[in-house]
């Protein structure tokens, strides 16, 4: 690339700004365009870092952060990179809430975004050909943020998750991030504060549906699979109507990935695989209720169900361990406005006797007895010690996982899983939990956050040039993440830390291109898929 002087200092992806050596200057253009002293990376760190550590409140911090990254990309990995437990919360979920409430008041990048409207489905291509702007594209992350989880649907607005996606990609496991490309499909919004805010910079019309939807998702897709042969293509944040619907079309085609669906699978069974490894118990004995029947709640319930058949239950079998609690209750057969998703996992009202009074999860609780007990609801305090007392009477280490985000809408505090216990249960949260002191026991909690898991996933895609995703890489990848806890350790976590983010994300991902390359699903001839891993990992080093 010829870039040179201040056009060099404006591509983010090139500019060292003052590490440019003196040599490099005169070379460049750029002679007199800098401050004379010549720094280090990691003196650049250190300033940024001050200057990060100078901003209040949160939402600030990730301001500053997201400006570092539009001006010098290197120097922001960097800086994420000995810093990223603290950063992961700010750059993503939960600060990035914040971030899409005010995404219009505070909109000043786009942030080598493409922004596809439905509008427009004739600009497509030409669309993700300006955004991409000649890089060759890896990694595509799309939402249209209709179902933000805990949030709802926020338009355009929604585009903050996709690049947050991506920065998480990179930091946890060294996808070069001038090979992504984050993609907001703008179909309207159903949010009346957004159409009803002069400042809203997305389509002020409501949510288009249906076939029309569908068609325009399908043109998307044709554009990005011509421009992006190679590229894995991620889903993030589609609404429950629509997220099963597109991820089944195409997950035979192409190499793609619901992260709601799949990856909020696949990290609670990691944590379910982390828990019975403490309890010393088995999947096929456990009794799961799920509170929360939407993506991302029908997700979890398709990867363990998908896992007790791999242990040998039929189709039958695996689904009588599972009961769906939503805003109705319990679902059975003949509930109204099932999606497709939950119709196969509905109970017939004949198991009952009381089938009429399991309208509440305390009631179905009583009910059924579960040993493993999930919340994808955003109802804040449904885990009630009530609740939670119930279940712990009808088994010896209960595994409770409430994981609605942000933190206003967990359904249960760790701090009170424990207390309410004993210090039985096996948890983890959705938001990022302080340990807990109890008894004279430390109880450390795994975050069942699905950034412990798709980074490497993803990256492992990629770097063996997969040509699709299938169940079982799936489960490879998931065996993976559940084998690395500490099982022995008194209060010990169900899944690892973050702050171990990039270390383990490189396991899974070497688990992952080698399940693909087993199965000859490599575009590319691979020899030795540790170093095709190696190779593809990009540093953030000028």
């Amino acid at each position: 690339m010829n870039t040179k002087g201040y056009d060099l200092l404006r591509n983010q992806f090139l500019n060292k700004g003052t590490a440019f050596t003196m040599e490099e200057r005169a070379e460049l253009g750029l002679t007199g365009a800098l401050p004379s002293q010549v720094q280090t990376i990691e003196e650049q760190a250190e300033q940024a870092y001050k200057q990060f550590q100078s901003k209040s409140p949160l939402l600030e911090k990730r301001i500053f952060l997201m400006n570092l990254f539009n001006e010098n990309v290197t120097l922001f990995y960097h800086l994420m990179d000995q810093h990223v437990s603290e950063f992961m919360p700010i750059v993503y979920d939960p600060v990035v809430a914040d971030s899409i409430e005010q995404y219009n008041e505070i909109y000043t990048n786009p942030q080598n975004a493409a922004f596809l409207s439905v509008d427009r489905p004739e600009d497509i291509e030409s669309a993700l050909k300006n955004a991409s702007d000649g890089r060759d594209i890896k990694l595509v992350v799309v939402t249209d943020a209709e179902g933000i989880l805990g949030m709802g649907d926020w338009g355009v607005n929604g585009v903050d998750i996709a690049v947050g996606k991506l920065m998480v990609y990179t930091a946890a496991a060294g996808i070069d991030p001038a090979s992504v490309l984050p993609i907001s499909i703008d179909a309207g919004t159903n949010n009346k504060e957004l159409l009803d805010n002069p400042l809203y910079l997305g389509n002020k019309h409501e949510r288009i549906a249906g076939e029309e939807y569908l068609e325009f998702i399908d043109k998307f897709v044709v554009a990005e699979q011509k421009l992006f042969p190679e590229s894995l293509l991620h889903w993030e944040d589609f609404g429950r109507a629509n997220a099963q619907v597109i991820l089944d079309k195409y997950k035979n085609k192409i190499a793609t990935f619901n992260d709601d669906i799949q990856g909020t699978g696949m990290i609670v069974l990691a944590g379910i695989f982390g828990a019975l490894n403490i309890s010393k118990e088995k999947l096929v004995d456990q009794t799961f209720v799920t509170f929360g029947a939407g993506s991302a709640g029908m997700g979890i319930a398709n990867q363990i169900f998908s896992e007790l058949k791999q242990a040998g239950l039929s189709d039958d079998e695996a689904r009588k361990h599972f009961y769906l609690v939503d805003k109705q209750g319990l679902l059975f057969d003949d509930t109204e406005g099932l999606t497709e998703a939950q119709k196969p996992f509905t109970r017939s009202r004949q198991e009952f006797a009381n089938a009429d009074q399991l309208t509440d999860l305390e009631a179905v609780v009583k009910e059924v007895h579960p040993t493993v007990l999930i919340g994808t609801s955003t109802q804040p305090g449904a885990f009630t010690e009530s609740i939670v007392k119930s279940m712990a009477e009808h088994t010896e280490r209960p595994i409770i996982f409430p994981l609605s985000n942000p933190t206003k809408l967990i359904e249960a505090s760790a701090e009170n899983l424990i207390k309410w216990t004993d210090g039985k249960a096996l948890i983890a949260t959705g938001i990022p939990s302080d340990n807990v002191e109890y008894n004279g026991v430390t109880y450390t909690i795994g975050q069942g956050n699905n950034a412990l898991i798709y980074p490497g996933l993803g990256f492992g895609l990629v770097a063996a040039t997969a040509k699709l995703l299938t169940p079982e890489t799936i489960s490879a990848a998931i065996h993976a993440l559940g084998g690395l806890v500490d099982a022995d350790q008194p209060g010990a976590a169900v899944l690892p830390p973050v702050s171990n983010l990039t270390e383990f994300s490189q396991k899974i991902a070497e688990v992952t291109a080698q399940s693909v390359v087993d199965q000859d699903l490599n575009r590319e001839p691979i020899a030795d898929v540790k170093q095709a891993v190696q190779d593809a990992k990009w540093s953030a080093e000028y």
